[in-house]
């Protein structure tokens, strides 16, 4: 148990950006599974610039590396540009 004010404060706003941290990366793992999904070209391309979208906030806010976010990115319109008509 903390025993400073200023310790439990810090517990309760780690507590709070974790949730949110939490949150955020669910996201990230739902636009990526969304293009993984995708039956064909058309529905793969809107699910990619959502993917992109969330991917380039979360670089921005610095949930993730940039490199990190490069390499899905990669590896998502890799995959898109497999997909048939």
């Amino acid at each position: 148990m903390q025993r400073h004010k200023s310790a439990k404060k810090a517990a309760r706003k780690s507590k709070k950006a974790n949730a949110v941290n939490n949150e955020l990366r669910s996201r990230i793992k739902t636009a990526v599974r969304h293009v993984l999904e995708a039956k064909d070209k058309k529905t793969g391309v809107q699910a990619l610039h959502r993917a992109y979208s969330v991917l380039d906030k979360s670089v921005k806010i610095k949930l993730i590396h940039p490199n990190n976010a490069a390499n899905k990115k990669a590896r998502l319109s890799k995959f898109v540009n497999q997909l048939s008509k």
